[in-house]
């Protein structure tokens, strides 16, 4: 494997972390934002006297949830950090080979 496929690889794979790391902060976000919503219409019920279960719709779609959330974005930090090593180590070896041929 040449280096510069080593370092295209290593870019490829941090801009994968790096789009893995937004959508997981768009998820946090959200799920943030539901759960504050909930709240406050749980909160809005108690002050109107009304039950916390009475006309509760489902959600259309599948919120994301905070755990896995953050789970992904430790993933997505660990997978930039090894990528990072990888364009690190094909900068050394590629300056390690112009050393050489100078």
């Amino acid at each position: 494997m040449a280096v510069n496929d080593i370092l295209n690889a290593g870019v490829q794979g941090f801009e994968f972390a790096r789009q893995s790391a937004e959508q997981a902060a768009v998820d946090i976000n959200k799920a943030t934002l539901d759960q504050q919503s909930e709240q406050q219409v749980a909160q809005q019920r108690q002050l109107q006297g009304a039950s916390s279960n009475e006309g509760v719709t489902a959600p259309v779609g599948q919120p994301p949830r905070l755990d896995e959330a953050v789970v992904d974005l430790k993933v997505a930090e660990f997978n930039a950090k090894a990528n990072a090593q990888t364009i690190r180590t094909a900068d050394e070896v590629l300056g390690t080979l112009i050393d050489i041929k100078v």
